[in-house]
């Protein structure tokens, strides 16, 4: 990973160091029952080292420009990673997400770019586990809308089960590789707009579209509930691309009219340097002092209730012999 002279003087340099502190959950001093986590973290001096780890919408897949040394990973210099690397001029910037990435592929290719030293780590992860293709596919295809709606459900259920352990365990990964990095985990937007009608007949009737994007505030409801146990920032950019989707006066988002290589249902250029860009500047402080004052806000969540062990069943508590358990001496 390449280093290059910092560029960051004066105020610049002020404002940005909040970005680059440890992001750990801190003792709380709230009340019983409650766990308080503090998003932004006292600064660090000079320059920092940023990663970008994740899928497509990290990639920058659905801006049409990809640079051909990455191949199928499809990576945009006009994907918010690279545009916030122009903007800030960290000291390094490592651009390693790929399109179709899991969070299977995150362990096993991405999270070798982090180091000890690594100071600030984007991602956006958990679309492709969830099966966001698949799902898209069969709400277009079917004949009915029950058909559409159970298969969200059961991304749904997918996404509050199987998927927390795989971020859990993915974002693990991220703290131990980084111990001291700010990591800001960005969300997926809501694909849809929700107009009665679309231009183009391939995309879901209004009853479908709805049912999906409900689906993405549960998939972005499970991914900022398990980042911010780890005192991860989340990135929410559904405020961004709202009356941006799909079938808006203004979409920030490719409908299937667009070529495959380019990449339907993904961000535009405008979306990722409006909609995702925008996001990532907000969470790193440089939205100025109401933005700075949020990303140091300490937020306070509900405790886990505590682990209580039963004590063992005895005969006088009313139970039969026959159903006690009986422990032997090993």
């Amino acid at each position: 990973m390449g280093k290059r002279p910092p560029k960051w003087v004066g105020r610049a340099a002020t404002l940005l160091a909040g970005v680059f502190g440890v992001a750990m959950a801190v003792p709380s001093t709230a009340s019983a029952g409650q766990v308080t986590i503090f998003n932004g973290a006292a600064p660090a001096t000079g320059a920092g080292d940023y990663v970008a780890l994740g899928d497509s919408y990290s990639s920058g897949v659905g801006t049409g420009v990809y640079d051909p040394a990455s191949g199928a990973c499809a990576r945009s210099p006009l994907s918010y990673p690279p545009l916030w690397d122009a903007e800030h001029h960290p000291a390094s910037f490592e651009f390693v997400a790929c399109s179709g990435a899991k969070t299977a592929d995150v362990l096993a290719n991405q999270i070798s770019a982090l180091q000890p030293a690594t100071d600030l780590v984007t991602i956006t992860i958990g679309g492709n586990d969830a099966g966001f293709g698949p799902v898209l596919q069969t709400c277009t295809a079917a004949q009915s809308d029950s058909t559409c709606i159970a298969a969200v459900d059961a991304a749904e259920a997918f996404d509050r089960s199987v998927l927390r352990d795989r971020l859990a365990r993915t974002y693990a990964a991220i703290r131990q590789a980084a111990p001291h990095a700010q990591v800001v985990v960005l969300g997926y937007p809501r694909v849809f707009d929700l107009a009665p009608s679309c231009a183009d007949p391939r995309v879901p009737n209004v009853a479908r579209r709805t049912k999906l994007n409900e689906g993405a505030d549960v998939l972005d409801g499970v991914i900022q509930s398990v980042s911010q146990q780890f005192g991860f920032y989340f990135g929410d950019v559904r405020d961004q691309f709202a009356s941006h989707g799909v079938c808006s006066a203004d979409p920030w988002i490719n409908d299937p009219s667009v070529p495959t290589a380019v990449g339907p249902y993904h961000p535009t250029q405008a979306g990722y340097r409006s909609g995702y860009l925008v996001a990532l500047d907000i969470v790193t402080a440089r939205g100025g002092p109401a933005a700075r004052s949020q990303l140091a806000e300490p937020r306070t969540y509900p405790a886990p209730p505590a682990l209580e062990v039963p004590r063992p069943a005895r005969r006088r508590d009313g139970i039969p012999a026959s159903h006690l358990l009986l422990r032997q001496a090993s």
